[in-house]
C-alpha cells in the first residue's frame, strides 16, 4: 500500500471539523480544544483546500456543515475511533512504564482487541470520575504471556488456545476462529468449492507462526492423530505470514480478526477446511483468586467478557 493521499487532513484538523458539528461553531469548537480561533480558521482553510470544497457554511447565528462538510464527518468519525484506540496502544507500550496496572498480551489479542478494551475502560473511569488507570502492555505469543503472569511481573495476561495455562485463574473473555487462507493464485483458490480436508490441510507445508504461539498450538491440536509435515516457513508475527501468503509461500491458518481486512480485499482467499473444528478460546489469566485483581484488572476482564471479542 502507498503513503496516504495529499488530500487527507491530519488528525487535528478531522477533530476539529467533528466539535464544530456537534458545537454549532468555530468559536466553540475552538475553546474545547483550547486552541485560538485564529488557529482553528487556519486549520479549516488547510482542510478544505485539501478536499477541495468548503466543508462549513458561515452565518450570523453560527456554523453549520456542508453536505460535503457532514459527509467528512462521517468518515472522520470513525477514523478517530481508530486514532483514540492507537492511542491507547501506544501509551500502553510507552517505554516510561509509569503505569499503574501491567499486562500482557498475545500477538492477537494486543493487535485487535485489547486497544479497544482499554478505550472502554478509560471512558467508564471519566464517566464515572475516576483517574484513569495508566496500563502498561506487553505484546508476546500465548506461552510467554503465561510466563510473565507467573513470575508477577505482570498482573493480569491474555491468552489464545484451547485449554488456560496451568496453575493460573482464568475467565473466557473470547471465541475466535482460525481461517485458513491461501493468495488468489493458488491452486486451492481455483477449487469450486474452495473446500480441502482435514487430512489435505495436515499434509501440506504451510507458512506457520513460531512454537509456542497460540495459532499454532490450536491448529496442532485440532488436527489431533493427523500426519503432519513440518512448516515451510516460521514467522515470528501474524503481519510476517501474512504477507508470506499473499506473495505466495503457501497457506496459513491465522486467526479471523487478523485476516478480515485482506479477505475483504481480496488480497487473500479463505479455504473451508471440512472435519476439523479450527475455533479457539481466548481467556484472560491471572494469579491468586477466583476474581480478577480488584480495580482496573477486574474492569478490564469483565468489559472483555461482556463483550465477547467485539471490536
Amino acid at each position: 500500500m502507498g503513503v496516504l493521499s495529499p488530500h487527507v487532513p491530519d488528525l487535528r484538523a478531522l477533530e476539529l471539523l467533528v466539535v464544530v458539528a456537534r458545537a454549532g461553531s468555530l468559536s466553540s469548537a475552538a475553546s474545547e480544544l483550547g486552541i485560538s480561533q485564529q488557529a482553528a480558521s487556519s486549520r479549516l482553510r488547510t482542510m478544505e483546500a485539501m478536499v477541495g470544497a468548503p466543508l462549513l457554511a458561515r452565518t450570523r447565528r453560527g456554523s453549520h456543515l456542508t453536505q460535503t462538510g457532514e459527509l467528512v464527518v462521517q468518515w472522520s468519525s470513525r477514523i478517530l475511533d481508530a486514532a483514540e484506540q492507537l492511542d491507547a496502544g501506544i501509551a500502553a507500550l510507552r517505554s516510561d512504564r509509569r503505569g499503574h496496572l501491567e499486562v500482557a498480551a498475545s500477538l492477537t489479542i494486543a493487535e485487535y482487541l485489547l486497544p479497544g478494551w482499554l478505550v472502554a475502560v478509560r471512558t467508564q473511569q471519566a464517566r464515572a470520575g475516576i483517574p484513569p488507570t495508566q496500563f502498561t502492555m506487553t505484546a508476546a505469543n500465548s506461552e510467554r504471556v503465561a510466563t510473565l503472569v507467573r513470575s508477577g511481573e505482570v498482573a493480569l495476561g491474555f491468552v489464545e488456545g484451547p485449554e488456560a495455562p496451568e496453575g493460573l485463574q482464568r475467565r473466557l473473555v473470547a471465541v475466535d476462529e482460525l481461517v485458513v487462507v491461501v493468495a488468489a493464485r493458488h491452486p486451492w483458490a481455483q477449487r469450486p468449492d474452495r473446500t480441502i480436508s482435514a487430512a489435505m490441510l495436515a499434509g501440506t507445508r504451510l507458512v506457520s507462526r513460531e512454537a509456542g504461539s497460540g495459532t499454532r498450538v490450536v491448529l496442532e491440536r485440532a488436527l489431533g492423530d493427523l500426519r503432519t509435515v513440518p512448516p515451510a516457513f516460521e514467522m515470528a508475527s501474524t503481519a510476517a505470514v501474512r504477507s508470506a501468503v499473499a506473495a505466495g509461500a503457501g497457506p496459513a491458518a491465522l486467526s479471523r480478526y487478523a485476516v478480515r481486512d485482506d479477505l475483504a480485499s481480496g488480497r487473500l482467499v479463505a479455504i473451508k477446511v471440512t472435519d476439523v473444528d479450527l475455533t479457539r478460546p481466548m481467556h484472560a489469566v491471572w494469579v491468586g483468586d477466583h476474581e480478577p485483581p480488584p480495580g482496573p484488572a477486574r474492569d478490564l476482564v469483565n468489559w472483555a467478557a461482556a463483550r465477547g471479542g467485539a471490536g
